[in-house]
């Protein structure tokens, strides 16, 4: 009975992870997967996300969530001007591959020294009334501060590919993804609609910070933990689609769970890229993949 407990609540912490990993991954899968621009900084953005929502929280008591969705439009902003210069010194000039990397690199150490110079290495976190509750079902415990993020992680999901394919924006970056050329020329500015979907997946590391500084507390170089899992999610789940990014989430969410639940918490990322090679192999093109 006892082994029938931890597992149930194994499956659930998987899914309720899955739903977190893929809100901090959704940025990635809109960047890599329809500009083919492999933004290595993203993780380090969600954690500025994670200070950002921390001051509004610390400061003026504003709720976790409602301070990153607050950011999502500095956030957004923010993610155009950061386009806008890597199209000017790198896109433009054809040197977006390993140059462009290197840019991305870069900036993900400024952001994690300029959080360090500011704030040290000490772990902060947030308050809000919800957060050290939960609810019992049946077998299985849910904490508030899992529950929240996956609820609100499922939501931008689902908002994001409502976006994308009902609205002209959305429509157009998907356009200008399988054609640039083409889509100049029926009148569309590539570089314009690449603005907004660079600033879009930006505008998510907002709201996925907060939903990490919800679930535990962060330091700076918290961003390099998840590196390596949001890109395989991203792949995992088919390049540029939105629902294969909560699929693949949920998989590996489950996977590292009963990992960590039954074997060891450090075999749990093993299993992960095992099983992304393991769907790699049989289908190249991911979950969900076109």
């Amino acid at each position: 009975m006892l082994t029938l407990d931890l597992f149930v609540n194994a499956i659930v912490a998987g899914i309720l992870l899955g739903g977190f990993l893929a809100a901090v991954s959704l940025g990635i899968s809109i960047v890599f997967g329809y500009l083919d621009i492999v933004n290595i900084a993203h993780p380090a953005f969600v954690v500025l996300g994670s200070y950002a929502v921390y001051i509004l929280n610390s400061t003026f008591g504003i709720d976790p969530l409602l301070a990153g969705i607050a950011m999502a439009a500095p956030f957004y902003l923010l993610g155009i001007l950061i386009y806008r210069f890597y199209y000017a010194f790198f896109e433009r000039h054809g040197a977006e591959s390993l140059r462009g990397l290197v840019f991305f690199f870069g900036i993900l150490f400024l952001v994690e020294v300029g959080l360090n110079i500011t704030y040290g290495v000490d772990y902060r976190m947030v308050n809000a009334f919800y957060l050290g509750k939960s609810i019992e079902i049946g077998l299985v415990g849910i904490p508030y501060r899992l529950l929240i993020p996956f609820v609100a992680g499922v939501a931008m999901i689902f908002i994001v590919y409502l976006y994308l394919s009902k609205t002209f924006y959305g429509m157009a970056i998907q356009g200008v993804a399988q054609d640039s050329l083409a889509a100049r020329l029926m009148g569309a500015d590539p570089i314009k609609i690449k603005s907004v979907a660079f600033g879009m997946g930006m505008a998510t590391a907002s709201v996925a910070g907060a939903l990490l500084i919800m679930i535990s507390p962060i330091e700076p170089s918290m961003g390099r933990e998840y590196i390596g899992r949001v890109f395989a999610i991203a792949v995992l789940g088919g390049m540029g689609s939105v629902v294969g990014t909560l699929v693949a989430a949920v998989l590996l969410g489950i996977a590292e769970s009963l990992t960590s639940t039954f074997y060891s918490p450090s075999m749990a990322p093993a299993v992960s890229f095992g099983i992304l090679l393991l769907v790699l192999a049989i289908r190249p093109s991911g979950i969900f993949g076109r």
